[in-house]
């Protein structure tokens, strides 16, 4: 997958370079982009290399305002440019999936029905696949100004829970993994359940402008493109096992395997030591997705017996600077 910034900014040779690489490799390709640049060039490397198109945008008109181009102007054209885009995408039998990203210009309670609106609208022309993010706020001055409270952040999370539920063709990445999280399976869940190193981020290999690699981004608090650690380290998720949630940790969560302080890239006071600051959001949709699993007759491991044992065992192979993943320690009890 090529993100960015805007990964179509790269030459049309350098994009078919890379893509034929990952066709080769891999048999296809995904870039994620605000689809302002796509033309017919990148249209037929999309089809030759298999590339999956994934559209980060977040809705139209004054909803996608928080995306600035400059001018308010230049911003709502290019917002236009991405829906053409999109449409272009459905029509060229190559549907691309969405990130959509929620804050105040778009998913506060006034606005909350435009944007589901919206959502659904696209779907009628086949877009399936969402996914959603809160804000990655950098600073107090934009979380004033964009954010949503932590209410705002769970009733939008919320009606798009009930919209998959009525919209069985429509899917959010967010919710499927957290149900595949409580049932102890985190084989195919994002970098940000993962337990990512902030000095080494397994899912992302950046690449600066000089050609040195760096981590991801959403990590990046101090303004310095650290170059890549040669060891990953789960200091954090040690420290979090065994820190009070009171200072910041996790102590005692029972959600703490599936969630495992969430993305450092979100941590409390931009400190990747710390949980994410969305924790109450994200422990709130855990406690509504564990209530529908026993709902239907399933027992998460949020609440199983063998949770304790498998803690454990998750700080022993931290401990010694292994990875873990949870279904394979559940695999070997």
């Amino acid at each position: 997958m090529l993100f960015g910034g805007e990964p179509l900014l790269l030459p049309l040779k350098d994009l078919e370079d890379l893509w034929s690489w990952g066709f080769q490799q891999f048999g296809g390709n995904s870039v994620q982009t605000n689809g302002t640049l796509i033309d017919d060039s990148h249209i037929l490397l999309f089809h030759k290399y298999r590339v999956h198109v994934g559209i980060s945008v977040d809705g139209p008109g004054s909803l996608n305002d928080i995306r600035w181009h400059g001018t308010l102007d230049n911003t709502r054209r290019s917002t236009e440019k991405t829906h053409a885009a999109i449409r272009r995408l459905c029509t060229e039998g190559i549907p691309p999936s969405l990130i959509i990203t929620l804050h105040k210009g778009n998913a506060n309670t006034e606005r909350l029905n435009e944007l589901s609106s919206w959502v659904l609208d696209l779907h009628s022309l086949g877009v399936c696949e969402i996914r959603l993010h809160l804000l990655e706020s950098e600073n107090q001055e934009i979380r004033q100004r964009f954010a949503l409270t932590t209410e705002e952040n769970i009733q939008a999370l919320r009606r798009f829970m009930f919209l998959e539920r009525d919209t069985p063709t429509l899917r959010f990445d967010v919710f499927r993994e957290m149900r595949q999280l409580l049932l102890a399976n985190d084989s195919k869940t994002s970098c940000v359940w993962y337990g990512c190193d902030p000095y080494t981020t397994h899912a992302v290999r950046g690449v600066e402008g000089q050609g040195q690699r760096s981590n991801c981004g959403r990590t990046n608090k101090d303004g310095v493109d650290f170059v890549k650690a040669s060891t990953a380290g789960y200091e954090r998720y040690i420290a979090l096992y065994n820190t009070p949630q009171e200072a910041g940790g996790c102590q005692g969560c029972r959600f703490f395997l599936m969630c495992k302080g969430q993305c450092p890239g979100t941590a409390i006071d931009g400190d990747w030591r710390n949980r994410t600051e969305h924790c109450d959001v994200w422990k709130a949709l855990y406690e509504d997705l564990e209530q529908e699993l026993l709902s239907s007759g399933i027992t998460p491991f949020s609440l199983s017996q063998s949770l304790p044992s498998v803690e454990t065992e998750a700080i022993q192979k931290w401990s010694v600077g292994s990875r873990v993943a949870m279904h394979e320690l559940v695999g070997t009890l």
